[in-house]
C-alpha cells in the first residue's frame, strides 16, 4: 500500500496553518531536533539548565538568563519578549543559527557549540520562523510567522573561502593576497577601473573574504574629486606605515568617497527586490576598502574576491540610490561607560529605504536607529551589539521616509581606556556610521 506524500504532505500544512506559532516550533522543531537531549534528568539538560519538553519549553525559554557564564556576562536571555530589541541578545538565537558560525567560534568560543550538535542544523525555513517569532515578542499564544517557511529545507554547510566564480553578466574584483603583521590593523585601498563604454545596472552584489576581515567596501568617487586627481588604478595604497603612523596621502581620497556596497561578513550574496538596481555610469571606477585585524601571534592573510552582477536597462524599473550617514563629530570621554551619541538624519527627498546596516569601532556597545517622524516616529527600526559582524537589515516593503522625516541613532560605547576617543579608522578608534540603500 502507498501513499501520496504531496497530498500527506499538504495535509500536514494545513494541520499547522490552524496552530499557534510556539505550538508550532514545539512539534516541527523542539520535538524532533531537540528533546533527544534538551530533556528532564539528562547530562545536557543539567549542564544547559534548558528542558524542551512540551510540558515546560516555553518558561524554560522566556525571560531566562543563560547558565552560561560568558552568555550571561553578556547580558544574553534565552529569548526576551521585547520584540526586535531582544533579538540580537538571545541566547537561544546565538545556539542555533549554523549561517553565522564563523562569527559565533572566532567571537564567543565560550559558548560552546552550535546545537544541534553534529552537522544537521536547524534548516534555514525553521531558522527564519524562530527568527520571526522572537523579532515577534515570542508569544505562546498566536500566529506570528507563516508556517510556509518551513518549506525551505536547505541548511548550512560549512564552505570554506575559495574564489568566486566569475559572473556571465558583470565584473568581479580580486583583491590578492596580502600579508597582515601579528597583532595589528591593516587597511588598504585599491582603485581599479571598469572600462564599461556604456552605463550598466548592478542587481546582485557577492562578496567574499579570508577570515579575520573586520570590513570590505566598494566606493565611488564624488563629484568634488576631478579625475586627474584619481589614485593610480591598480596600487595597494596602505592607510598605515609599517611603523603604524597614517600614510597621509592615502587619507586625502577617503574626503571623496561615496559608498556603494560592503559588508563585515566572511560571505554575503545580496540580491536587490525585484526591479531595483543601481546605476554605474559609463567609464567607471571603484575605490575598494579591505580592512583586516590580526588578533593573533602569527602573521596571516587577506585576501577578497567582490562580484557585480549587472541585468539590462529593460529589467529595471527603480534605481537605487545609496545610503551614507557618517557622524564625525564623536567624542568619547576616557574612562566612561554607557556613554551615549545621538545624531538625526533628515531626508531632503522621499527615499523608500529597503536596506540599513550600522559600522562602528570596538568600544561600541549597542547602535540603535529610530524613526523620526511620519507613521514611524519613534520606532525601533535598527539594533545591534556587535560592532564586529553587524547584521544587514532588509525591509519589505520599504520604509518610506517623506522629505523632512529621518532616522534617529543612538550609539552607546564604553572607553575604558586613559584617552579620549574620537573619529578614526583603527578599530581602536570610533565611528558612527548607518549604511543602506533606497530608491
Amino acid at each position: 500500500m502507498s501513499c501520496n506524500t504531496d497530498e500527506s504532505k499538504n495535509g500536514a500544512s494545513l494541520i499547522l496553518e490552524d496552530m499557534d506559532t510556539y505550538a508550532v516550533i514545539q512539534s516541527q522543531i523542539w520535538d524532533n531536533s531537540c528533546i533527544s537531549c534538551h530533556v528532564a534528568g539528562s547530562p545536557f539538560a543539567k549542564q544547559s539548565g534548558l528542558v524542551l519538553t512540551e510540558d515546560v519549553s516555553f518558561l524554560q525559554l522566556i525571560n531566562r538568563v543563560p547558565t552560561n557564564s560568558a552568555a550571561l556576562a553578556d547580558g544574553l536571555l534565552l529569548v526576551g519578549d521585547d520584540g526586535y530589541a531582544s533579538f540580537p541578545k538571545s541566547f537561544l538565537w546565538e545556539k542555533i543559527n549554523a549561517n553565522d558560525a564563523a562569527h559565533f567560534y572566532d567571537d564567543h568560543p565560550e559558548y560552546g557549540a552550535i546545537m544541534p550538535l553534529g552537522d544537521e542544523f536547524l534548516t534555514n525555513g525553521q531558522l527564519e520562523f524562530i527568527r520571526q517569532w522572537i523579532e515577534s515578542g515570542a508569544p505562546e499564544k498566536g500566529k506570528v510567522a507563516n508556517v510556509s517557511l518551513l518549506d525551505n529545507e536547505t541548511r548550512y554547510t560549512a564552505i570554506p573561502f575559495e574564489p568566486l566564480a566569475v559572473p556571465e553578466s558583470g565584473f568581479q574584483f580580486h583583491i590578492e593576497p596580502f600579508t597582515v603583521a601579528p597583532g595589528m590593523d591593516r587597511e588598504i585601498f585599491l582603485y581599479e577601473k571598469l572600462n564599461n563604454p556604456e552605463a550598466v545596472y548592478v542587481n546582485r552584489v557577492e562578496i567574499a573574504m579570508k577570515s579575520s576581515s573586520h570590513h570590505f567596501l566598494m566606493y565611488q568617487f564624488n563629484e568634488v574629486l576631478v579625475p586627474s586627481r584619481y589614485p593610480p588604478a591598480g596600487l595597494i595604497r596602505d592607510v598605515y606605515t609599517l611603523a603604524g603612523d597614517y600614510r597621509y596621502e592615502t587619507l586625502y581620497h577617503l574626503q571623496f568617497h561615496d559608498f556603494v556596497t560592503g559588508t563585515q561578513w566572511p560571505k554575503m550574496d545580496y540580491h536587490y527586490p525585484e526591479g531595483v538596481a543601481f546605476e554605474i555610469p559609463a567609464n567607471f571606477g571603484f575605490d575598494l576598502n579591505s580592512h583586516y585585524v590580526n588578533k593573533g601571534t602569527e602573521p596571516i592573510k587577506g585576501e577578497v574576491y567582490a562580484n557585480l552582477y549587472t541585468i539590462p536597462r529593460s529589467e529595471v524599473d527603480k534605481i537605487a540610490k545609496l545610503l551614507s550617514v557618517n557622524n564625525l563629530d564623536l567624542n568619547i570621554p576616557a574612562n566612561s561607560s554607557q556613554h551615549k551619541i545621538l545624531y538625526n538624519f533628515i531626508a531632503s527627498e522621499e527615499m523608500n529605504v529597503f536596506q540599513l546596516f550600522s559600522h562602528a569601532h570596538a568600544n561600541m556597545t549597542e547602535f540603535r536607529v529610530y524613526g523620526l517622524g511620519g507613521d514611524i516616529d519613534n520606532e525601533l527600526l535598527y539594533i545591534t551589539f556587535d560592532w564586529e559582524h553587524p547584521p544587514i537589515k532588509e525591509f519589505d516593503p520599504p520604509i518610506l521616509l517623506e522629505a523632512g522625516q529621518g532616522f534617529r541613532i543612538e550609539t552607546t560605547y564604553d572607553n575604558p581606556n586613559s584617552r579620549a576617543l574620537t573619529f578614526g579608522l583603527r578599530s581602536t578608534d570610533e565611528m558612527m556610521i548607518l549604511f543602506g540603500a533606497y530608491y
